[in-house]
């Protein structure tokens, strides 16, 4: 068999255990453990060390429907239609404690950057923060109008993005604890969101088969991906931010290249609708899960490749698309994928069944389009960098027109004092 030049994402492992559908993951943050939760009430602790045994957690009493490692891996949080958080020591004990978030089902549950606080969304309308140590309610941020499918935090705790079943994704500030944007046009529920890993922006997923992703600093939509052909029920990023992986009712998961905005990969794995997938925290690893009740591990393999590298070996339409101007990959204005348009692509990108186009094929590619890709990726490291630097400048410049304003109203106001002094002091002498 003739040895491939690049390497596709291969199936590392199969974890069975669960006796119903598998509903979300998370891998530790040393990757040495997968926790999983399931309909079936369970929470599983795969040990990824080879023939270490799998740790099952009994406490739940309805359907798990979130899990969460802290940053430190000491504890695991999960969240359940049983209107409860558990925090559990994941070790062979399995000690847990478990309190009421909710007057209804839990939806997710996710821990801030730093370990001090949970966040929750609740089918009661609601996302609640809590304090970890403690276990306490500190505050609630309740706009939503329907179901809230998912909360996460921003990856420096100063925001909350939310979506629900009332079709929207809201962004909400943790120290004014008011919404501070809203984003619509969904043609269903909104059923997952997250910050990428800059904080930057956020991706939100729909019933109605959609991935968007947001700019937060000008709240523009600036890719949309239509790529499935049923609901898309959660998504990953890659620690990079540039790619994602998502997971659909169409049994498929589909990873995106997100630099060049478009689908490379088209897995399957799954029989029936796959509901969890989750990067590793090195991005080396990625798991899945779904109603075929089976938990499945892959190794990402295409992350070691230069993004160059990937770019040339996974262009593989034979006209290619015109080349965008610079200023037209990034910022990206919206950018719109349809399932049918790639049907093609997915024929050739199918894991199962041979999903690598042949070298003759993509020989037929034109023989400058590597060496543009190739410069316009070198352009942008450099208006990355320039935008950076030119950040770093505005946040001077707010900061020095901060104290000038302060300095003026100090100076107005001994101004107001001395005039007031004048008057009385002439008031006296008549």
């Amino acid at each position: 068999m003739a040895k491939k030049d690049y390497e596709d994402p291969t199936l590392e492992r199969h974890f069975k255990g669960h006796k119903d559908v598998v509903s979300c993951a998370d891998f530790s943050p040393n990757n040495k453990q997968l926790a999983t939760g399931s309909c079936d009430k369970n929470l599983m602790i795969w040990n990824l060390t080879p023939k270490a045994r799998a740790f099952r957690f009994v406490g739940h009493t309805d359907i798990i429907t979130g899990v969460h490692f802290s940053p430190s891996g000491s504890l695991v949080a999960s969240s359940s239609r049983d209107q409860t958080v558990r925090l559990w020591t994941p070790s062979i004990k399995g000690e847990s404690t478990v309190f009421k978030a909710h007057t209804a089902s839990v939806r997710s549950v996710q821990f801030s950057s730093d370990g001090q606080r949970l966040v929750t969304a609740s089918d009661d309308k609601s996302v609640k923060v809590w304090g970890v140590e403690r276990k306490k309610f500190l505050y609630s941020l309740s706009r939503h109008t329907n179901w809230v499918r998912c909360a996460r935090f921003s990856p420096d705790g100063r925001l909350v993005a939310s979506c629900g079943d009332d079709r929207t994704v809201r962004l909400w500030d943790t120290s004014s604890r008011q919404c501070i944007n809203i984003f619509t046009d969904y043609g269903g529920s909104a059923t997952f969101v997250d910050f990428n890993s800059s904080g930057t922006c956020i991706a939100s997923s729909g019933a109605d088969n959609t991935l968007k992703i947001w700019d937060i600093r000008t709240n523009k939509l600036i890719q949309h991906y239509r790529v499935h052909s049923a609901g898309v029920n959660c998504f990953s990023f890659h620690p990079s931010g540039n790619y994602l992986i998502s997971g659909s009712s169409d049994s498929t998961m589909k990873i995106l290249d997100l630099l060049e905005g478009r689908l490379i990969y088209t897995l399957h794995g799954h029989k029936g609708p796959v509901l969890a997938v989750a990067f590793s925290r090195d991005g080396g690893l990625f798991a899945s899960g779904g109603a075929d009740s089976q938990v499945l591990m892959w190794k990402t393999n295409f992350d070691s490749l230069n993004y160059r590298d990937l770019l040339s070996r996974h262009s593989r339409r034979v006209t290619p698309d015109p080349l965008p101007h610079l200023m037209d990959i990034y910022p990206r204005s919206p950018h719109r994928h349809n399932a049918q348009n790639e049907e093609d692509e997915d024929q050739e990108e199918r894991f199962a069944g041979g999903m690598t186009a042949s070298r003759e094929e993509r020989s037929g590619i034109q023989s400058s389009l590597t060496s543009t890709l190739e410069n316009i990726v070198q352009q942008l490291d450099i208006l990355t960098q320039t935008v950076a630097v030119l950040e770093e400048r505005l946040t001077l410049t707010e900061d020095k027109l901060r104290t000038c304003l302060d300095n003026q109203v100090l100076l107005l106001q001994q101004t107001h004092q001395v005039d007031g002094s004048d008057e009385e002091a002439e008031g006296s002498s008549v």
